[in-house]
């Protein structure tokens, strides 16, 4: 029999990772999960959670050693919108973060997962149906940081043979945490307005369109490429991924359509200039191809989904995002 996994998830308290943390214990149990964050205190009382900084490369390699490691989950960094506030100490968590991880992975054959995101691309890149291998000019610190960790990925595999994998997330929708300062972010704020029965101000404007994922898919996405035949993972930069794509007044529409208030005034900011350099449809025939990716979710269901939710639980988002 081969090892047992042990699976160390980092920024486990953020978006995607509160609700991947808890698909992994479902699927390998909690004792094999271990959670960390900045925060002393975790998402799920059932799962072990530790006080960890990134940056403190000795402290990961203590934890690695400690519990015997065989896969780490890199969820931390600084997103788009908040990493334009400060760019250097973005950069910093986003890279050195991401290394530190690496380095780790290669002396003690770890796997490894990272998120890339669309902000890899820019104004020169093709908007529509963006080919997995293209221009790229990313116009946002959070963007160079991404493209800059897909090199140290391609990297790290093909000079020392970690069994790194990556993909390249749109915005994604989840109800269960709080935003944690992305461009896209605008999706989720106006849909928790529609289920409250507020009007909502807008910092895009009205027809930027951009992909869109529900969390569910995101998830599953995750789980399905890090159990693929390492044969068949031939992108070890990253992966394009897609789903949906939709504009905030596609968006208001649906959210009329099955009956719910959206009231919208659109004020556009500093994000919008983050947002029209970013695709609005994403090609993925490569993540589909050749580990057999599909989404689940379209937009109506989405936001039926969503909408659902947080019209029961008047969701009031009380979790901290720190990760992408």
């Amino acid at each position: 029999m081969g090892q047992a996994e042990k699976i160390l998830i980092i920024g486990a308290n953020g978006q995607i990772g509160t609700e991947l943390s808890r698909h992994i214990a479902n699927i390998y149990g909690n004792n094999a999960v271990i959670t960390a964050d900045l925060s002393d205190k975790g998402q799920h009382c059932d799962i072990e959670h530790l006080s960890f900084n990134i940056l403190d490369k000795s402290f990961l390699e203590e934890i690695v050693e400690k519990y015997s490691i065989t896969q780490i989950y890199n969820l931390a960094a600084t997103l788009s919108a908040n990493g334009e506030k400060n760019p250097k100490q973005s950069w910093e968590l986003n890279i050195n973060g991401l290394l530190n991880v690496l380095d780790v992975a290669s002396d003690n054959n770890i796997k490894v997962f990272w998120p890339s995101s669309i902000a890899v691309f820019g104004p020169s890149t093709p908007a529509h149906e963006t080919p997995q291998q293209t221009i790229m000019e990313p116009s946002s610190v959070y963007g160079i940081s991404k493209l800059a960790g897909e090199g140290w990925c391609r990297w790290y595999h093909l000079n020392r043979g970690v069994d790194v994998r990556s993909l390249r997330f749109p915005g994604l929708l989840s109800y269960k945490t709080k935003p944690g300062g992305g461009t896209t972010d605008y999706a989720i704020d106006l849909l928790h307005s529609a289920a409250n029965n507020r009007p909502y101000e807008c910092f895009l404007e009205p027809d930027t369109i951009l992909p869109m994922m529900y969390m569910d898919d995101a998830v599953r996405a995750i789980i399905e490429l890090m159990n693929a035949p390492a044969q068949n993972i031939l992108e070890r930069g990253s992966y394009n991924l897609a789903a949906i794509s939709f504009s905030p007044r596609q968006l208001t529409e649906e959210i009329q359509r099955q009956g719910f208030y959206a009231s919208v005034v659109y004020r556009p900011d500093y994000r919008q200039k983050i947002a029209s350099s970013w695709p609005d449809t994403i090609d993925d025939c490569c993540a589909r191809e050749q580990w057999g990716w599909k989404p689940a979710f379209d937009l109506q269901e989405t936001v039926r989904v969503m909408l659902e939710n947080m019209a029961t639980a008047r969701c009031c988002f009380d979790n901290i995002a720190n990760t992408a």
